[in-house]
């Protein structure tokens, strides 16, 4: 983010690098990581994107690949160096978009 940028700015690449994540798919589930709530904080500094994601499980077989995928996206989508860190916090469904589906059988 450059000193010019405000906060305003700041909302509008936001939900454009939420959007883009749109198109970032946990392969194992088949949901994208916003949907699942894997992106839990993205802050902007001047010239960088830093991203702190979370897995459904901390073994994830795709873990990298995903990380990698979510740094890129972010990356092509702002024009702007991005960092995605991995988060210490522990994934469940309650986390995800509209709640976890019904369909489940999980609540």
């Amino acid at each position: 983010m450059t000193e010019q940028e405000t906060p305003a700015d700041t909302t509008v690449l936001e939900e454009k690098i939420k959007t883009a994540l749109r198109e970032v798919y946990d392969p194992e589930i088949g949901m994208n990581v916003i949907e699942l709530g894997l992106i839990r904080k993205i802050d902007f500094q001047p010239d960088l994107v830093e991203i702190t994601m979370i897995l459904t499980t901390p073994f994830c077989p795709v873990g990298p690949q995903m990380f990698e995928q979510v740094r890129y996206v972010a990356e092509k989508a702002t024009n702007t160096p991005t960092h995605v860190t991995m988060g210490m916090e522990m994934w469940d469904p309650s986390m995800m978009e509209g709640g976890p589906p019904s369909d489940w059988g999980l609540f």
